[in-house]
């Protein structure tokens, strides 16, 4: 599989791209892609429950850059044509960084070329994007970039205690 060069122009996530501000996707520069299509999965590793996805979209004509504020529908045409699944927040598009407040979060942005439009529906789970990819990924890169929420100055949270 060919690499891909991924970048946020961050290496924190600003509160915009966050659920502590406007929740919209950012903008991620794909360098290096020869495949006609894109495809986006955007995950926390850190999650308290294992794993969490927070973005799948797909069927991205291949260009150098995702646009910043991909409208949080199935299926989109401006400002670039996608078609996008089901994140763990149970809400189709993207939901932004939302770990619970104090803990910092590693968030993995994973970018797939493919060399043909996937064929699986918008609101599709992570799973069937995956068994997609298996067959039509030819290219594959990823970052990652961190989140911490803060507390409120002056509270002291007892050990283990999540807001």
């Amino acid at each position: 599989m060919q690499n891909l060069t991924i970048e946020l122009g961050f290496d924190q996530f600003p509160p915009e791209h966050t659920c502590d501000g406007e929740d919209i996707s950012p903008k991620i520069r794909v360098l290096g892609s020869n495949a006609p299509y894109l495809a986006v999965i955007v995950d926390d590793i850190d999650a308290p429950r294992g794993t969490f996805t927070h973005w799948l979209a797909w069927n991205i004509p291949s260009t150098g850059e995702i646009p910043e504020g991909i409208p949080q529908e199935p299926r989109i045409s401006h400002p670039v044509a996608a078609v996008q699944g089901m994140n763990d927040f149970r809400r189709t598009g993207y939901g932004g960084p939302c770990p619970p407040k104090g803990a910092s979060h590693r968030f993995f942005i994973r970018v797939y070329g493919v060399e043909r439009e996937l064929d699986i529906p918008p609101g599709a789970d992570r799973t069937r994007l995956e068994g997609a990819l298996a067959s039509a990924a030819t290219e594959y890169g990823e970052t990652m970039a961190t989140y911490q929420r803060r507390t409120a100055p002056g509270i002291t949270l007892p050990a283990g205690r999540r807001t």
